[in-house]
């Protein structure tokens, strides 16, 4: 390319061909520059195409920090992105949701087994020795083909529960929106959930209410409506959901609340029974008096939601127009006699200290372990059965609607033995546990015991004074209840005054000596001395209900509140446990197939000091009464109200509570007392027949 000569080497000069007057330095730089750019050239095209290909960039150079905040901006502009942002945000959120949903989807199977309630089992109760008491079947299921229910019925259901069924794939996004709303605007739950849903849940999942079992619900639903018919799913669903008294599916449902065949349904029947999958406990009118006003309510949205659908023409809808009652349920129960009410407490206590519902626990399968003694509950029952052979209501007008409720409850709260009535296939009405007749003079000793406690007061607002049992006060018959103002006047216009039974007077009289005499007139001004605010919560710390208690008047001392034997016994229960109060219970044990449920079981606290508890005691003792056979003295207390419609015995010792009271009501008209005047026979102020059953029952249990 260039010749270079001795010379021309050492003077750095080259004659190069058709280029003289270059020195070969600089020739060589600018050969090198060419090779540079040669190489440059040839390494952005791409072999075998001539086109350019891009230049890579080092990756720290290619990942950039978002621009937030934002540079350039000032004040609060900072903070607002821009739209590339949040348009790139939400791509990349929408892209990690889709990809989270798929890959849960595909890992998502349908089970091969269904729930439980596809093999049914009987729940066992047991005596408090653990030997089985009864065996109860709730369950009845039946399934019936889709083409065997009238097309009125299915369309009661699905305008009720979903209407776009057929169009919808499974879930609804519609619903699923609204129920989200609802629950943030109103601070509602709303379900929003398909047929599809429902079923997924009923056959394949728990009842739990969270996120992760409700998600899984959805892809299973997705699946299964991929994989089956819409009327396969309409048909099991149909077949599987619980409509409440025990039944599972259309069929025993509509056997159970109307006596007939699913076939024979009409479009006013299928529309109440379509309200009870929003819950029977809530639509069933024999589950409370209230759920009538709901179901009727319920009913006519179903129909009206029907003509909306097109499903039911206007002029079919206006000849429905009366609600079509339900009969009254039938409950098959393996028990009867005294059995039957002890499971009735039981199931109750069961299903509300262990969060059970009553759609779980119709699915049977549950060992319930009960407080009852068997002993306990023949004796009991004997002593009941021979007090009522005495009554001879054929002849006798006052031994008619004659009601006997008894009680045993433990010092620690476990109820021993009950006697609810006469047979509980014949009446199901549980006398013991019904807070129906006053408590009389019985509800004396928590107004002594709220004196001794709280102590009184004879001002207004003023200073209290110490009450002890020694304490004096005006056991006269027939004398004013008196206020820091003066006589205590009614609404009436009259003065209200203490009456004692047999209109006896007592002159002055101890506090201890006026409960032993069972004297009336001391407690009643003793109650408006503590103050009947101080009573009301003496006796609610010992056990008895709000809901028992009457109005607050100088009456309320004289036990114008509605205790049931069972919250008598236990009230009375927390002087022999000296103070310390237990709620009854009937359950201490609840299994399910084996594995144990959690109880909430009520824990004693304390209701009273101990020497007052003690002092009761005292004033309730009776020296050589029957039944100090007993291990220790036990303590006793009869009462009877004003108007004599009912008679109470309570008494206790250190091992248990017993109450009994006698009443007349007939349940066929109302919930009414009747009067008590010639029952058995006996004088108006006869009060004998409680006492006896205590008498007798208490003996049977000593020896």
């Amino acid at each position: 390319m260039w010749r270079l000569t001795f010379n021309d080497h050492c003077t750095g000069t080259a004659a190069v061909r058709g280029r003289p007057g270059l020195s070969w330095l600089d020739e060589m730089t600018q050969h090198n520059r060419f090779s540079r750019a040669a190489l440059a050239a040839r390494a952005v095209l791409i072999p075998g195409t001539g086109r350019r290909k891009q230049t890579k960039r080092p990756i720290a150079r290619r990942l950039r920090r978002p621009d937030y905040p934002r540079a350039g901006r000032r004040g609060w502009r900072r903070w607002v992105p821009s739209w590339r942002l949040v348009l790139g945000s939400v791509l990349m959120f929408t892209a990690t949701l889709a990809t989270v949903v798929g890959i849960a989807y595909a890992r998502t199977d349908i089970p091969e087994d269904l729930n439980a309630f596809a093999t049914q089992q009987d729940t066992v109760y047991y005596w408090a020795d653990g030997t089985p008491m009864a065996r109860t079947g709730w369950v009845s299921r039946q399934e019936m083909p889709l083409s065997k229910i009238p097309d009125h019925v299915r369309w009661a259901v699905l305008a009720a529960e979903n209407a776009d069924f057929y169009s919808d794939h499974g879930i609804s996004t519609q619903g699923i929106t609204r129920a989200l709303w609802r629950t943030v605007s109103d601070g509602d739950t709303q379900g929003g959930s398909t047929i599809t849903q429902q079923y997924v849940k009923n056959v394949y999942l728990s009842q739990d209410q969270s996120f992760s079992r409700k998600f899984t619900e959805m892809l299973l639903a997705v699946k299964l409506d991929r994989r089956l018919s819409k009327d396969k799913i309409l048909q099991e669903y149909l077949n599987t959901s619980w409509f409440g008294r025990g039944t599972y599916g259309l069929q025993r449902a509509s056997q159970a609340y109307y006596g007939k065949e699913v076939t024979q349904l009409n479009a006013s029947e299928g529309a109440f029974l379509a309200s009870l999958l929003k819950g029977a406990s809530l639509y069933d009118p024999a589950v409370n008096p209230r759920n009538h006003e709901r179901a009727v309510e319920r009913w006519r949205w179903t129909l009206d939601r029907m003509v909306e659908i097109g499903r039911l023409s206007p002029a079919e809808r206006a000849t429905y127009t009366t609600f079509p009652e339900p009969k009254p349920p039938h409950r098959p129960n393996s028990a009867g006699g005294q059995d039957g009410y002890l499971i009735q407490l039981a199931e109750s206590y069961a299903k509300r200290a262990g969060h059970i519902s009553d759609a779980r626990f119709d699915l049977g399968g549950y060992q319930i372990y009960t407080t009852f003694e068997k002993p306990r509950m023949t004796a009991l029952a004997r002593a009941v059965r021979d007090a009522r052979d005495k009554l001879d209501p054929k002849q006798r007008k006052a031994d008619r609607f004659v009601r006997f409720g008894a009680s045993t409850v433990a010092p620690d709260g476990r109820i021993l033995a009950v006697y609810g009535g006469p047979d509980f296939e014949r009446q199901a009405f549980n006398e013991s546990n019904a807070g129906t007749v006053p408590a009389g003079s019985a509800f004396t000793p928590f107004v002594y015991a709220a004196g001794l406690q709280h102590g009184v007061t004879h001002e207004r607002n003023g200073p209290r004074s110490t009450v002890t049992p020694s304490t004096e006060y005006d056991g006269d018959d027939d004398i004013p209840v008196m206020t820091p103002e003066g006589p205590y006047w009614d609404r009436s216009g009259k003065m209200v005054k203490g009456n004692n039974d047999g209109d006896q007077s007592f002159g002055r009289i101890s506090l201890h000596e006026a409960m032993t005499k069972s004297a009336n007139s001391p407690f009643l001004q003793l109650g408006m001395d503590t103050g009947l605010k101080l009573v009301r919560s003496t006796a609610e710390a010992s056990g008895m209900l709000p809901a028992s208690f009457g109005p607050p008047v100088p009456a309320f001392a004289m036990g114008n509140s509605t205790p049931s034997a069972i919250r008598m016994a236990d009230a009375y229960g927390t002087f022999a446990a000296r103070g310390v109060h237990t709620d009854p219970y009937s359950v201490r044990k609840v299994t399910r197939n084996g594995e144990p449920v959690r109880l909430d079981l009520p824990r004693p606290r304390r209701a009273v000091r101990s020497d007052v508890a003690d002092a009761i005691t005292r004033s309730l003792t009776r020296p050589g009464m029957r039944g100090v056979a007993m291990a220790a003295p036990v303590a006793a207390k009869a009462g009877t109200t004003e108007d004599d419609t009912a008679r109470w015995y309570v008494g206790y010792g250190p091992a248990a509570s017993t109450a009994v009271v006698v009443y007349r009501m007939d349940l066929a008209k109302s919930l009414a007392p009747l009067p008590l005047k010639g029952l058995a026979g006996g004088p108006e102020d006869d009060g004998k027949l409680p006492a006896q059953i205590w008498n007798t029952y208490t003996e049977a249990t000593t020896k």
